[in-house]
């Protein structure tokens, strides 16, 4: 399993990082003004869609789904499977394009309305959405192809796919002088790469085990079954993509800007949310999948044991930076062209709330995974119901006293009530077990983090003036100490803590 985390892993991580270089991009060129907010809107719309039904739900009941009729049935019945899958998802996704592109005015009545009065804002962001909003049906397709070489036990291409919607958009942007405006060129950056992901995972499949085909739709048992846990697991996806859209219309109320640096800090967010939780949980839930069908739950358990440590291990330093430094991170990543000082100060803001959160960003899902490996999607619904239902009411709360920042302490408060709850459900069902050795880790890891906070805010209070002089590259410098000292004192943190021992055991493990 550890090796299939760091091909995914590596992957996400390069994905991240092209990905920190086109949001490198987007703030010169665009900031944090009128045009960006309008961008934003566009590329959340089918993005959260896709979160929603393609990478989220889908994924989620279409996984064990598929990995059962396997075993069941062998290759023959899997393709059938996968074949009446696909005709279904193609057909809802054709039809929610048409209805999208023919009610967009008012579908961004409801999702932007501090736009109305603004009509230029308003009727660019309905122009860019209609440029974007076909990538949801190809990354929809992706999604059902990269569920299926999942099962075969091949990530690379799925967890490399999105390098290419940071390439395209890159490229795009570098060409804006050749569209409308700096906004169209991301939007056509971000429907370019839902053809390239296309055909990228098409052709791994294509190689590997043949495209699935449009097939005359049959409601057997398998495919009542996947329906019967695709509704509740896209009510429980729905839960994080809910509370970013009412990031979206609140943030629309607020001073212009107040929206990028929403996104701004989110997409640093992300990174860990993505290279280690996103890559952790998409490995776990087949292999899950796989003991459970073989009645080995002791190994399952290990296993959901084994990635909440190693998910832990690489989490920490980034809740401890974002925590105690979050405006040098903003400043010497965004901080250039048309992103100034303050922009990266707002931001900065959103991003130390963000981090309240992050431990339970990157750890849902590996702890969903117990439920979803048993075909179970209905409990972690109500998990994720009462998170989101707490998340916006203080989001609403306080948007008034806290803008951007509000919004972002509320996502994190959401994200805690959300796991917790999900914990206690596994642990009252016994699907998972917290022994003496497993708390004594997580008092270990609260101990390293805080240790690494402590000294990355007294280097960044100590050091920080004496590159004051540096006419360029100040900020970065600043950074590129911090890094050096924190991962010095967060290696000689968990070597002390944990041991060389508690190590090989977790990468043998």
């Amino acid at each position: 399993m550890l090796g299939r985390i760091f091909t995914v892993g590596g992957y996400t991580l390069l994905s991240r990082l092209t990905g920190l270089a086109r949001d490198i991009m987007l703030a010169a060129f665009l900031g944090a003004g009128p045009v960006a907010d309008a961008f934003y809107v566009a590329w959340r719309l089918p993005n959260s869609f896709r979160a929603i039904f393609a990478e989220g739900a889908f994924n989620t009941a279409f996984i064990p789904a598929y990995a059962h009729v396997h075993g069941k049935g062998g290759e023959s019945s899997a393709r059938l499977f996968a074949d009446r899958i696909f005709t279904l998802l193609f057909g809802s996704q054709v039809v929610l394009l048409v209805v999208a592109w023919l009610f967009m005015p008012q579908a961004m009545s409801i999702l932007a309305p501090g736009f109305t009065e603004d009509s230029e804002q308003r009727r660019l962001a309905i122009e860019l959405t209609r440029i974007t909003f076909p990538y949801l049906l190809l990354i929809t397709l992706v999604t059902l192809y990269g569920g299926m070489l999942n099962v075969m036990h091949r990530y690379a291409s799925a967890a490399a796919a999105s390098i290419f919607l940071n390439i395209s958009m890159m490229t795009t942007l570098a060409l804006a002088a050749f569209f409308p405006s700096v906004g169209h060129a991301a939007a056509w950056g971000v429907l370019i790469s839902g053809f390239l992901q296309y055909f990228l995972l098409a052709g791994d499949l294509a190689r590997h085990g043949g495209l699935p085909r449009f097939a005359p739709l049959k409601l057997d048992d398998d495919v009542r079954a996947f329906f019967r846990a695709l509704g509740p697991a896209t009510l429980g996806s729905m839960g994080t993509q809910v509370a970013v859209f009412a990031d979206t219309i609140i943030a629309t109320f607020l001073p212009a800007g107040a929206l990028s640096a929403l996104v701004y800090a989110d997409r640093l967010n992300q990174l860990p949310i993505g290279v280690i939780g996103i890559a952790i949980g998409t490995v776990l839930l087949p292999e899950m999948s796989r003991r459970l069908s073989l009645d080995d739950h002791d190994g399952a358990m290990a296993a959901q044991r084994r990635a909440f440590e190693f998910t832990l291990l690489f989490s920490v330093p980034f809740v401890a930076a974002f925590l105690s430094v979050p405006d040098v991170i903003t400043r010497a990543v965004f901080a250039r062209g048309a992103f100034t000082q303050a922009d990266a100060a707002a931001s900065g803001a959103a991003l130390a709330a963000y981090a309240i959160g992050l431990i339970p960003f990157v750890t849902i899902r590996s702890a969903v995974a117990t439920f979803y490996a048993r075909q179970d999607t209905a409990t972690p619904v109500k998990a994720s119901l009462t998170g989101l239902t707490v998340n916006v009411a203080l989001k609403i709360a306080l948007m008034g006293s806290l803008a951007q920042v509000g919004l972002a302490l509320a996502t994190a408060v959401g994200a805690w009530i959300n796991l917790l709850l999900v914990l206690g459900f596994a642990v009252r069902a016994g699907y998972l077990e917290f022994d003496r050795a497993f708390v004594a880790s997580l008092a270990k890891f609260l101990l390293a983090g805080a240790t690494l906070a402590a000294a990355l805010w007294l280097v960044a209070h100590l050091a920080g003036p004496q590159f004051a002089h540096l006419s360029m590259f100040r900020n970065e410098t600043e950074l590129a100490v911090l890094i050096l000292v924190g991962a010095i004192v967060y290696a000689a943190s968990i070597l002390t803590l944990f041991g060389r021992g508690w190590l090989r055991s977790l990468v043998r493990g």
